[in-house]
């Protein structure tokens, strides 16, 4: 059964007691983005589904992950991560462009959020920069993947990796023709 997005956000933001509008507000995203997001109109990048999640307050583990179950376990098989993003869909772009977070176990209570990411082939956190009060760190496992923090831009192969504030305006992208896949990790969590 497919995920529905427009759904999800809508029942969380009725929960919160809040309008569409009010959502818009608190969010910094306009009204129509929000209306659009709840039709299942408009696929909304990682950074802007961040960027809305963070005016009801909710992370995107949560956002996803219904149940929350787990929260004490140690060990995790492949199949047990959580799926924060792969069911959003860039529309019109099929395979192409999509970006695949799991995240290891309940990074809220151990303060600390561990994902095994895949980004296809044109996959990009979108034009809109990433910033969040945490650091942030990775090592590419596959393919390439180029990492844009503030004026430093640098494409990162195989067994390189990257450490870094996270309150610097940053972006990832995959300008490559493979998918990339990066271990990464996070304190405080931000998704």
């Amino acid at each position: 059964m497919e995920f529905d997005v427009g759904a999800r956000l809508r029942e969380l933001r009725m929960a919160a007691g809040m309008s569409q509008r009010d959502l818009a507000d608190r969010a910094g995203v306009t009204h129509g983005l929000i209306s659009m997001i709840e039709r299942n109109r408009n696929s909304p990048s990682v950074a802007s589904l961040r960027k809305i999640l963070g005016g009801i307050p909710t992370t995107m583990s949560e956002f996803f992950d219904e149940e929350q179950a787990g929260r004490d376990r140690i060990f995790f098989a492949a199949g047990e991560l959580t799926d924060l993003t792969s069911r959003i869909v860039p529309r019109g772009r099929g395979a192409a462009g999509r970006m695949a977070f799991r995240q290891v176990g309940d990074a809220r209570a151990h303060d600390l959020q561990i994902l095994h990411e895949r980004y296809e082939a044109g996959a990009d956190t979108g034009p809109t920069m990433l910033e969040h009060a945490s650091h942030e760190g990775g090592v590419v496992i596959s393919g390439e993947i180029e990492v844009t923090v503030g004026d430093q831009v640098r494409r990162l192969k195989a067994g390189e990796a990257y450490l870094f504030d996270s309150r610097i305006p940053h972006r990832f992208r995959n300008l490559g023709k493979e998918p990339c896949e990066v271990v990464s990790a996070c304190t405080p969590p931000y998704l």
